[in-house]
């Protein structure tokens, strides 16, 4: 018998150093691998200083494509083996993907070959009380600093900042008639979905996104977080008068 599975991506964002145990822990799960990309970033417990100048934490960013009936057991794999629910340790958000292409060797795979047991393949992911989107935002390298303040302005915790290059239709650099790809830096805010539109509007305000050739910004949609129980429970606190 064959299966054609749906894919949902996983994004983990941990300390320096610690991408090996996540990576360990979803193949323990059922997948095969990630992708391993470097960043720095900080939350609200890394408010790190150094002579009194504030500390970007470096980071590793693990991008997990699995199965759709297997990525509720890597999410509980990586928070039980690798503790990502504790304050600091990380994050984790899962995506759900439309389409799919260069993983062809995935596709129709034997049921009998499937690394997870039948009883786990239909176990609900845990109802979250709080919706979370992604704002996806790609700027100039040396921007990123603006995206990140204009987010905490308007409500976010903070980012996470990966490096890379593009070119766009407003930046056609040429150096010895060579064209020259400029440098960019992708900031990735995880956002209470009702905060989603304030912040958008002050990233936008703030890295002046509505000039040509300043960048561009997206949103995505979260289906499903861990490592962020400090919001919950800041959440119950506040209900609770504790």
């Amino acid at each position: 018998m064959k299966l054609n599975l749906k894919h949902k991506l996983m994004i983990t964002v941990v300390k320096k150093g610690q991408a090996k145990n996540i990576v360990k822990a979803t193949k323990k799960a059922g997948a095969e691998g990630g992708t391993i990309l470097l960043g720095k970033g900080t939350g609200i417990h890394e408010n790190k200083t150094f002579l009194g100048i504030p500390v970007e934490p470096e980071k590793e960013i693990i991008l997990t494509l699995a199965s759709t009936n297997i990525m509720n057991n890597v999410v509980n794999t990586i928070v039980t083996d690798c503790k990502i629910n504790e304050p600091g340790k990380g994050l984790g958000m899962v995506i759900d993907l439309k389409h799919v292409g260069g993983i062809c060797h995935l596709l129709n795979v034997p049921i009998e070959n499937n690394t997870v047991r039948e009883e786990e393949r239909n176990i609900p992911m845990p109802e979250q009380t709080i919706h979370y989107e992604l704002i996806v935002t790609i700027i100039n390298k040396g921007d990123s600093d603006k995206v990140v303040e204009a987010s905490k302005k308007a409500g976010a915790e903070g980012g996470t900042i990966l490096t890379g290059r593009g070119t766009g239709i407003h930046e056609q650099a040429k150096f010895f008639n060579i064209l020259i790809e400029p440098e960019k830096e992708i900031v990735l805010t995880l956002i209470d979905r009702e905060k989603t539109d304030d912040v958008l509007t002050m990233i936008m305000k703030e890295a002046h996104l509505d000039e040509p050739g300043k960048g561009i910004a997206f949103v995505l949609d979260v289906e499903r977080t861990v490592g962020i129980n400090h919001i919950l429970n800041e959440m119950v606190n506040e209900k609770f008068g504790r």
